[in-house]
């Protein structure tokens, strides 16, 4: 009888440090994307962040996190090479936004604020790059009306 709850802390522990890993690689994409994205498309570091988000993504095996995982490998192919279209990846940008905010519920715990400062700053970078003239929060809310943010 001892053994259940010898190891029962440990996979406690494994999953505390598993949400822990992903609250940093959220984070991490945060700071990438409120960043100079011209500038950081150039280094090296930007396909790791991007395949460690995209781990983290399939990791949790749920199909709702799919467009999200073939989205961000399509950003990454975008990406690759240091320059880009900044009106497709901003619209890219924007439609990862929309998806990340569609599934923070799914975070647990400490993770979804996490996500959810995510999808406003995929948001802004969007805006960013294409322009945009309204801030993160209303983009969100357009959409979530069906609003559309170019007309």
């Amino acid at each position: 009888m001892g053994e259940p709850s010898s190891s029962y802390p440990t996979t406690y522990i494994n999953m505390e440090k598993t949400e822990v890993q992903h609250q940093v690689h959220l984070e991490g994409a945060v700071k990438l994307l409120t960043g100079d994205l011209q500038e950081e498309a150039g280094k090296a570091g930007i396909d790791n962040q991007l395949q460690r988000w995209i781990e983290d993504l399939k990791a949790a095996h749920n199909p709702e996190m799919h467009v999200l995982v073939t989205d961000l490998q399509a950003l990454k192919a975008l990406l690759h090479g240091g320059t880009y279209n900044g009106d497709q990846v901003g619209r890219l940008l924007h439609q990862l936004g929309n998806e990340t905010a569609r599934v923070a519920h799914l975070a647990e715990g400490n993770t979804r604020s996490h996500v959810e400062k995510l999808s406003v700053a995929l948001i802004s970078a969007a805006g960013q790059l294409q322009g945009s003239t309204t801030t993160p929060e209303e983009d969100l809310r357009n959409d979530s009306r069906g609003v559309d943010r170019d007309n």
